[in-house]
């Protein structure tokens, strides 16, 4: 998890989130119509497409972007239809990157994929070699000034695994369809919900204690992260705090 949520801090901390806000919302908007190609329409018989709808209205894309989404989805509209695949490599220093894909080209984004590891110091590796080093998992950010034990017993009793300390927030680990009713009932106990995300949780990590090192892991990070096509990336990463204040 480590990898993932420091990304996420750092990536708030540039400002990327404000200057890419187009990009997110097409990314945000092919998840959606992806889930419900995948699923079905229905957001109460198709979870990831509730988990993946709620995602879009919580990065505030408009509510009819994301139903013309589903219904491209479904076949209701006509749209382009992009395949679910994943690419897996290294960043310096032995870190383990594992990149989500939507893609109408499989062929020309692999290539693609494969240049950025390799202008950032990475290398792409094969379909397994890094995989088996993360869980996929439902995330759910809560608010940090909740106390652990009374979140605990909510999140636990909803369908929770773990509850996990990120910076100043609380992580809510979940298998992947139990997502939104993890969500529903800590939001119905009164406490606050930043988001709810399905994510791969690493199950190690790799210390990265030289700030150069940092900075060459958090180049072929955010390369991967501006392709158009690549929904999200995860690694295994764990660097000091006082080294990405001064890297931010």
């Amino acid at each position: 998890m480590s990898g993932h949520s420091k990304w996420a801090t750092i990536k708030h901390k540039k400002g990327a989130a404000d200057k890419a806000r187009g990009k997110l919302f097409a990314k945000l908007i092919k998840q959606v119509e992806v889930a419900a190609r995948q699923g079905g329409g229905d957001v109460d018989s198709n979870p990831t497409l509730r988990t993946m709808f709620q995602k879009a209205r919580d990065n505030s894309v408009p509510l009819d972007t994301i139903e013309r989404a589903v219904k491209r989805g479904t076949g209701e509209l006509e749209g382009v239809t992009y395949e679910s695949t994943s690419y897996e490599g290294y960043a310096p220093g032995g870190v383990a990157v594992y990149v989500d894909v939507l893609t109408d080209n499989r062929n020309r984004t692999g290539s693609e994929i494969r240049s950025l590891f390799t202008k950032n110091g990475g290398s792409m590796a094969e379909p397994g070699a890094v995989a088996w080093q993360f869980d996929r998992k439902g995330v759910v950010v809560v608010d940090g000034t909740i106390g652990e034990d009374d979140l605990m017993a909510v999140a636990l009793d909803a369908g929770a695994d773990d509850l996990v300390r990120d910076d100043d927030k609380w992580s809510v680990l979940c298998e992947p369809a139990e997502t939104m009713s993890v969500r529903d009932a800590i939001e119905a106990a009164g406490f606050a919900v930043d988001s709810a995300d399905l994510t791969m949780q690493a199950t190690s990590t790799v210390e990265i204690s030289d700030a150069s090192e940092a900075k060459a892991v958090l180049n072929v990070m955010e390369a991967l992260d501006d392709h158009d096509d690549v929904q999200d990336v995860y690694a295994n990463f764990d660097i000091p705090g006082e080294i990405l204040d001064s890297l931010s």
